[in-house]
């Protein structure tokens, strides 16, 4: 019984998935008094999940992702080389106000390490592969990111964006989800009491997906009031890049002679988001900021819409 409520999740993904949106918008719409609240409770959902994610992942996977030259090459290249270059010449025609531009600049400049695993499966790209790099691509992008922001917002970044909340981040969210992970691999190796422990929590991932996105949307819509023109603002932008990155993906995984499944896995991780990882640094800012953290959820709408126009039209894109 379980196992076929399981299956039925993992088929209808993406009804599911929209359908927490639009219940974490309604919930945020009648209870906007719950915001700080379910603000609270984003990191360890956000934890949660990726834990679950991790223990997909491993050790073994990871040490052979790294053998895997020109996958984590070319995603390695479409992350951090080639999303800076399209975001730096996109970035002129964003509004003129440093909060949103905080916010854009945080979301865009970090690939995904969770949905992309779903969705890059659904169109036929190899996403095994993808989820044992998750771990390279998000060390590599807490250790850009600060530099990247410095490049394109300057020297004044220091007064308004503090070190702490990244390091915790990358603590909470990455350190110890990882090792706990790897801990619980260690012992279901060992002991099938460990096993049984795997099994049942890898049948987690779609509803702490649900909650994770539920508990996001619900928690930003109460800001919407204040600010929806100038966030209306960024949905073309936001639009175009996903636009622009389908092209792009497709150019890096022709550069690096990438056969079909591969190619389309790295023109996933070059247009999805990091959106839920990089919420907790946009809710650290001071509030004049506040806005970052509702441009950040505003990427997470527009682009889970959008996965669902990349999973029919990636494979047109990358035919086998």
């Amino acid at each position: 019984m379980i196992d076929r409520v399981v299956a039925a999740m993992e088929r209808h993904q993406i009804a599911i998935y929209l359908a927490a949106i639009a219940a974490g918008g309604l919930l945020g719409w009648a209870a906007p008094d719950a915001s700080p609240g379910l603000e609270h409770a984003i990191n360890p959902v956000l934890a949660a999940l990726l834990f679950v994610t991790f223990l997909q992942v491993p050790a073994a996977e990871l040490v052979r992702s790294l053998r895997a030259g020109r996958f984590l090459g070319a995603a390695l290249a479409v992350n951090f080389l080639v999303v800076p270059l399209v975001v730096a010449a996109m970035f002129p025609v964003l509004p003129d106000d440093q909060a949103l531009r905080l916010g854009v600049l945080l979301v865009l400049l970090c690939p995904c390490v969770d949905y992309v695993i779903v969705f890059s499966g659904l169109a036929g790209a190899r996403n095994q592969q993808l989820l044992a790099a998750t771990p390279l691509l998000l060390v590599a992008q807490m250790l850009l990111l600060p530099l990247f922001l410095l490049a394109f917002l300057g020297s004044g970044l220091a007064d308004v964006v503090d070190a702490g909340p990244f390091l915790e981040a990358f603590t909470f969210l990455i350190v110890v989800p990882l090792a706990l992970a790897w801990t619980v691999q260690a012992w279901a190796a060992r002991r099938p009491r460990g096993q049984a422990v795997m099994a049942v929590a890898g049948t987690t991932m779609v509803p702490l997906m649900v909650a994770t996105l539920v508990t996001v949307v619900a928690s930003q819509v109460p800001k919407l009031d204040d600010n929806l023109a100038d966030i209306a603002r960024l949905v073309p932008f936001y639009v175009l890049f996903l636009l622009v990155m389908a092209f792009a993906g497709l150019a890096v995984a022709r550069l690096f002679r990438l056969d079909v499944p591969a190619g389309r896995a790295i023109v996933f991780t070059g247009a999805t988001r990091n959106s839920l990882v990089v919420l907790p640094l946009a809710l650290a800012l001071p509030d004049h900021l506040a806005v970052a953290a509702v441009a950040v959820v505003t990427q997470t709408l527009v682009e889970v819409v959008g996965m669902v126009v990349y999973v029919r039209a990636v494979p047109r894109l990358l035919p086998v």
